[in-house]
């Protein structure tokens, strides 16, 4: 008997170890994500292709697609084709307020 529940509580151990790892590579990828949208916004002139996107997170292509669909939906961004027939979606304009905007001799 005392085998059978040493048996269990590892097995519910294991369960529970393997359920924080996966929440922690989620949170972690979810961040590597925002950080690689938000400078693609701002250094590709509001223009993210998927392609790019998982590049730059380094985050699998079907968790990437998940991600940027959502951003599309927040966002109200177009879908568009280059002139090579690359897809890409094309986000709102960056407008940063001068307010916001760090002086030169605070860098």
């Amino acid at each position: 008997m005392v085998i059978l529940e040493w048996v269990v509580i590892a097995g519910v151990c294991v369960l529970v170890s393997s359920v924080l790892v996966r929440s922690l590579n989620s949170t972690q990828q979810k961040q590597r994500l925002e950080r690689a949208f938000y400078y693609l916004l701002e250094t590709e002139d509001s223009c993210v292709s998927l392609i790019r996107l998982a590049i730059e997170a380094k985050v699998d292509a079907e968790v990437t697609k998940q991600f940027l669909d959502t951003q599309v939906k927040y966002f109200g961004a177009e879908l568009e084709v280059d002139a090579d027939g690359d897809t890409f979606y094309r986000f709102p304009k960056l407008r940063r307020s001068p307010q916001l905007e760090p002086k030169r001799d605070e860098w």
